[in-house]
């Protein structure tokens, strides 16, 4: 599994498929993206909403789709988006469905599926970091052996960008507030309490923030039938035997001799296309997979656990940062309380 303190790519690679090059009036370059600025603004609940689709093999387009339309191909109820919704403030959700993975970290909201992903496009850096380093790393590995399903991929990265951009406004924090309350310290006024009045604030905030991110791997961790849901390339390929084993067995009658030179593909119909499992079946394969499943996912789990465990300890060293520098605030407050006390007092 990749470190999580390696280094993202460096900025010279492919500009990615969210990236469009235009031309001002004066000749100079103008870049922004589809589905923002003027002419992209939409009513809300109108219309779609621009995503960067990205598939197994590190191909990334950019596409428009309206609220029914994911639903229906990702499976999942119009709850689950609300949580991808930049209008609405929600804490960072990590969900397993019977189809995708509900991803909304910080500015990593995404829907990551068995085959492909739709991450929300946006102008934010995280947001592109993510789109050129998850192309980058499927393209590198494509001819390579990895056992890492693409869902967990695309999610290792989601936490990576995420506890990195944390970890980073941590360090800025830092580095900006400690020297204003040593001045503080050594010199009360006005111009300084409001200085670290303000830092302090950002301060609350931040740890706010990385709060829920830990909180939510470690909820996330503590629950090995969620966990089970997000091996969504196993439960295809489960899915893709069980449609299989059922036709076969409805198309051949009992007792006869069969060939097994010419298989009849579970996933194809006979003119070669791609054939769509029935309502019927796919109830009957859930029920399948419920009455089998639950003794099989304590075994199974262990790989994506690690993953998590992984960035939950990234996450808890942020906080555990954060804790440091607000007891550090407090203590100046109280050093500052007390001379203001004994300077009354002298009065």
């Amino acid at each position: 599994m990749k470190n999580p303190h390696s280094p993202l790519i460096p900025s010279a690679l492919p500009k990615p498929a969210s990236f469009h090059e235009g031309v001002k009036p004066d000749g100079t370059a103008n870049t922004f993206f589809h589905g923002f600025g003027a002419l992209g603004l939409k009513k809300r609940g109108h219309g779609g909403r621009s995503w960067i689709q990205i598939d197994r093999t590190g191909e990334s387009k950019v596409v428009t789709l309206d609220k029914a339309t994911l639903m229906r191909q990702c499976g999942l109820p119009a709850r689950d988006l609300r949580l991808l919704d930049p209008l609405f403030v929600y804490p960072s959700t990590i969900l397993g469905r019977e189809k995708a993975i509900v991803v909304s970290l910080e500015q990593i909201r995404c829907i990551i599926m068995a085959d492909d992903i739709f991450l929300m496009n946006s102008l934010d850096d995280c947001v592109l970091q993510y789109e050129s380093e998850l192309c980058h790393r499927l393209q590198t590995m494509k001819d390579q052996s990895d056992n890492l399903p693409f869902e967990f991929k695309a999610l290792e990265l989601a936490l990576e960008v995420a506890s990195a951009s944390l970890d980073s406004q941590v360090t800025e924090l830092e580095i900006e507030i400690y020297p204003v309350l040593d001045e503080l310290a050594s010199s009360i006024s006005t111009v300084n309490l409001e200085h670290v009045r303000r830092l302090k604030s950002h301060l609350l905030a931040l740890t706010h923030r990385v709060q829920k991110v830990r909180d939510g791997i470690e909820q996330l961790m503590d629950d090995d039938g969620d966990m089970a849901e997000m091996y969504l390339t196993e439960k295809k390929e489960r899915m893709e035997a069980y449609l299989y084993r059922d036709r076969y067995l409805n198309v051949v009658p009992a007792g006869n001799w069969i060939s097994t030179s010419a298989p009849v593909s579970p996933t194809c119909s006979s003119s070669g296309q791609p054939e769509k499992a029935s309502n019927s079946t796919i109830m009957s394969f859930s029920r399948h997979e419920s009455s089998t499943g639950s003794s099989n996912r304590g075994r199974h789990v262990e790989e994506l656990e690690m993953l998590l465990e992984a960035y939950f300890v990234v996450t808890d060293n942020t906080l555990s940062k954060l804790l440091s520098l607000k007891e550090y605030v407090d203590d100046t407050e109280d050093f500052i309380n007390i001379k203001l006390v004994r300077s009354s007092s002298q009065l």
